[in-house]
């Protein structure tokens, strides 16, 4: 008997974040749509396919549907941080580098256009639009450590300073790319490598390490 109740608890448990699962996904096709403001709980149920009240089962509001869903995101753009910031990407000649580092971040946000839209949406509740910041000061660390590599006679400072404003070149001409159509886009993407490769170049080198 309790065999049988545990594999009733564990097909329960699984239905459930199946269906968590799916409004999640609804949420981000929303979102990515017409942003987290224009978008409704009865426009996330009908995406997913469900009912109002099956999505109340598991989320309050639409505040919790986004909360949910920027832990999603948050993990797999550590993921993609992880890909990007390997150990031997710092080595590496800086066209070379900055190929590791960008494509992979540019190629998370194409296939999740529900991120940009929601972190960014003014409308988010605030410890949405704050689950950002752990991310952003991970990927300063990782560029200073980068620094750290390939300049280390740089000071402390310097390395943190340059990597802020590489951050920030890359963060708004990824606005740029994200806005583009499929044809324009690799041409932007190039554009962008190389106005963060024309900042870096002087700082950190060229050439591998």
């Amino acid at each position: 008997m309790n065999r049988e109740r545990r594999q009733d608890n564990r097909k329960r448990q699984a239905r459930g974040e199946l269906r968590i699962a799916q409004i999640l996904d609804a949420a981000a096709e929303c979102f990515g749509e017409v942003g987290f403001a224009s978008t409704s709980t009865n426009a996330i149920a009908a995406t997913a396919g469900i009912s109002p009240g099956s999505l109340y089962q598991f989320f309050a509001n639409k505040d919790d549907i986004a909360r949910a869903l920027a832990k999603r995101y948050i993990r797999l753009l550590e993921a993609a941080h992880g890909e990007a910031f390997a150990d031997e990407v710092a080595k590496l000649p800086l066209s070379d580098m900055l190929d590791r580092i960008v494509d992979p971040i540019v190629a998370f946000n194409l296939a999740h256009p529900g991120f940009q839209a929601l972190l960014a949406d003014p409308g988010v509740p605030s410890q949405v639009s704050e689950a950002k910041k752990p991310l952003h000061a991970v990927m300063l660390t990782r560029i200073d450590a980068i620094f750290g590599v390939r300049a280390p006679e740089l000071a402390p400072d310097k390395r943190r300073r340059g990597a802020e404003v590489a951050v920030g070149i890359f963060a708004a001409l990824l606005r740029m790319v994200l806005a583009a159509g499929p044809a324009e886009r690799p041409a932007l993407v190039a554009e962008l490598k190389r106005a963060v490769g024309g900042y870096l170049g002087p700082l950190v080198g060229e050439g591998a390490v």
